[in-house]
């Protein structure tokens, strides 16, 4: 970044540039920019690029539709970032090519062509510039951050709040969604109604429905009353949907339907109900990718999605790391004024502020949490923080381990109380994950094609899943 009183951009730069006047970022400049066709079936024609993450493919959720059927769905991204225009393929077919070359990820200068399938492009910088701005404040509604993209966020949110928008917050597990969703009705006109939580991740399928939108006596098996769903809960206030990748696609029309029509059913019901819901949702999923896998509704994510707010992972706002620690240690002491006061050494917290956090802000609660009751007052050492090894900024983590018994008779996990439940099943999941893609590509010796048809998915999230575990 650019440290000046003020910052003057040339017509020859690309991506995103950050303002500051006096040491302080007062906001964002992102120059936009033309994707032109080359060469291929659409040649000549030209696209905008007026957003932090463009998406491009074939399908038409993303960004840029290409009518090439040689690309793929969702074929690459276009970033802006502070060094310029990153292009990233996304586990395409038949993947982005530049100078010959099959890319992953590479920053792009200005006139450099590249090609997706059978359609060449070519990036160029425009004059427009768009002004992001930065919330001057370092919170929103008991959520906190000083860094360039949470003051983002926090703009964002000072806007979407007092409105009745339905918002789509994406991001990975433990980046706070659950507490975004809280904030943004907080600071709505429906701060005083009810907030209802439904997380679509653990209920089972075949009740999924009744807990949406409830039930009649008699329904179904064991429905020995009426129940009020999730929706008739939250009348009049909001509901949030939390991991709303994992709702079964078989009830995605019936949402659709009460967000579009404001009504429903009760699950053996024949009275239509009216509901004045504000819904809020969440996913750390892929939703372009499931919608192109013919896994979630197109209809729907473009309903979601009338506001996207993508949320920073730890590792983008490190320097929110102290101001953190800060609030989880008052917060501990709090809850337990029996304890003594607590404070971080300086090397404990360079610890801290090197590690990868792939458990995000949770991980780092929980750490701290787990440091202030167990440590010997009145400092947190280095030693007292039981990180998951020396995982620096930057380097892919290690998988975490977990335990397993050949006994039949005992649990196949050990079970670390440390976590809260969502923390702790990630981990579980995390490690099962990349244990079964290690075993399942090195069975077929690296053939996607093979791999994919043996493990039931598409070619497409099998790269994906490689992709995140650093096995590809």
């Amino acid at each position: 970044m650019k440290r000046s009183d003020e910052i003057v951009m040339s017509n020859q730069e690309m991506g995103l540039r950050t303002v500051f006047v006096n040491d302080r970022a007062t906001t964002r400049q992102l120059r936009k920019a033309k994707l032109v066709v080359v060469d291929g079936a659409q040649k000549g024609k030209e696209f905008v690029v007026a957003k932090s993450k463009t998406y491009v493919g074939r399908s038409t959720v993303n960004d840029i539709t290409i009518q090439d059927t040689s690309i793929s769905s969702t074929h690459f991204e276009l970033r802006a970032e502070e060094d310029g225009f990153l292009l990233r393929d996304l586990g395409s077919t038949n993947g982005t090519l530049l100078g010959g070359c099959r890319v992953r990820e590479i920053y792009l200068a200005p006139d450099v062509t590249f090609r997706a399938g059978n359609t060449t492009f070519r990036v160029l910088p425009s004059e427009e510039v768009v002004e992001i701005p930065l919330s001057q404040e370092e919170h929103f509604q008991g959520v906190i951050g000083r860094s360039v993209p949470m003051r983002e966020v926090f703009a964002m949110l000072a806007k979407v709040a007092p409105s009745e928008l339905t918002c789509l917050i994406e991001g990975d597990t433990g980046t706070g969604k659950e507490r975004i969703a809280r904030a943004i009705h907080d600071a709505s006109r429906r701060a005083k109604k009810p907030y209802v939580v439904l997380d679509c991740s653990s209920i089972p399928k075949d009740l999924m429905e009744s807990y949406v939108f409830g039930h009649e006596k008699g329904a179904f098996t064991g429905a020995v009353s009426q129940n009020k769903g999730a929706f008739e809960q939250a009348n009049g206030g909001t509901l949030f949907m939390d991991e709303i990748g994992e709702l079964d696609i078989t009830l995605q029309p019936k949402l659709l339907r009460v967000l579009e029509n404001r009504e429903f059913k009760r699950v053996g019901g024949t009275q239509t109900i009216r509901t004045d819901v504000r819904v809020i949702a969440a996913t750390n999923r892929d939703l372009r990718t499931m919608v192109n896998d013919g896994l979630f509704r197109e209809d729907l994510y473009f309903r979601l999605g009338v506001i996207n707010l993508m949320l920073p992972s730890l590792a983008e706002r490190r320097e929110d790391i102290p101001l953190l620690v800060e609030a989880f240690l008052a917060d501990t002491a709090s809850r337990r004024p029996d304890l003594p006061t607590m404070r971080m050494t300086a090397d404990a917290m360079d610890m801290l502020m090197s590690y990868a956090w792939p458990g995000n802000v949770r991980e780092l609660r929980n750490v701290i949490e787990r440091a202030a009751n167990l440590a010997n007052p009145p400092a947190i050492l280095r030693s007292d923080l039981h990180l998951s090894g020396s995982i620096s900024m930057g380097v892919s983590p290690p998988a975490r381990s977990v335990a397993v018994s050949d006994d039949p008779n005992t649990s196949l996990i050990s079970v670390d109380l440390d976590l809260d439940y969502k923390a702790g099943k990630q981990v579980v999941l995390e490690q099962y994950e990349r244990d079964y893609l290690t075993k399942l590509i090195g069975e077929f010796e690296g053939n996607i094609s093979q791999a994919s048809k043996h493990a039931g998915l598409t070619r497409f999230h099998l790269r994906e899943l490689l992709k995140k575990h650093d096995l590809k």
